[in-house]
């Protein structure tokens, strides 16, 4: 797996490179190049893109490199991540979002998640993106859609899902609940199941934005 990032911020290549040492930095003069990597014979399917939000530009970049290769693993990585900005990241098409100065172990499971097919997003941040994309949208105020989600799913389920979607851990909702944390996972993975979502990040999307986030491969819960 090849790994580029597209960054000029010199306390990122530390970590970055530490974690990935054969890893290549590319420049904005380069980003063509880049584009072009990924346009060739398997270059989405062999190739991780770290791109900062240093670049004001990085959501253009984001989507050109989407539109060369479907199959382009992208992760958004930002000096002060943001949940309107992961949820920007992500719903245009970014695989994962997460901080430009993580740790070399943790740049390394992101890239597992990714290169796996999966979306990766660090669990504090799942709860705040469930705060903003709550606040963001009206969470499936619609009276239809509150009847499709109680038919799709069980009474506990969809108490288990819509604590989710506010941002509870798995415990907080175990005691919210009175019920065990091994019980919260039980109807979790039914909930996603039913729900055709593979965590918790798709899941936050699916009850605070609708059916069109139950798409697509992830992993990272």
């Amino acid at each position: 797996m090849n790994h580029y990032l597209a960054s000029e911020v010199a306390q990122s290549l530390d970590r970055w490179g530490a974690a990935f040492p054969q890893g290549t930095r590319v420049d904005r003069q380069q980003w063509p190049a880049l584009v072009e990597v990924l346009r060739g014979a398997g270059g989405g399917r062999s190739a991780i893109v770290w791109l900062s939000t240093e670049y004001p530009e990085w959501p253009a970049l984001l989507s050109e490199l989407v539109r060369s290769d479907k199959r382009a693993r992208v992760v958004v990585a930002s000096g002060v991540p943001d949940e309107r900005e992961a949820l920007r990241a992500i719903n245009e098409g970014a695989r994962a979002y997460c901080h430009l100065f993580a740790v070399p172990e943790m740049l390394r499971e992101v890239a597992l998640v990714v290169q796996h097919g999966g979306v990766w997003m660090g669990s504090s941040l799942v709860a705040r993106l469930a705060a903003a994309t709550a606040g963001l949208t009206a969470p499936l105020a619609s009276p239809q859609a509150q009847q499709d989600l109680q038919q799709l799913l069980s009474s506990r389920e969809l108490e288990v899902a819509r604590a989710v979607a506010k941002g509870f851990s798995n415990k907080e909702i175990a005691d919210l609940l009175f019920i065990s944390e091994r019980t919260v996972k039980a109807h979790l993975g039914a909930a996603f199941e039913k729900l055709g979502v593979r965590d918790r990040v798709q899941l936050v999307l699916r009850m605070n934005q609708g059916p069109q986030y139950s798409q697509g491969p992830t992993s990272h819960a």
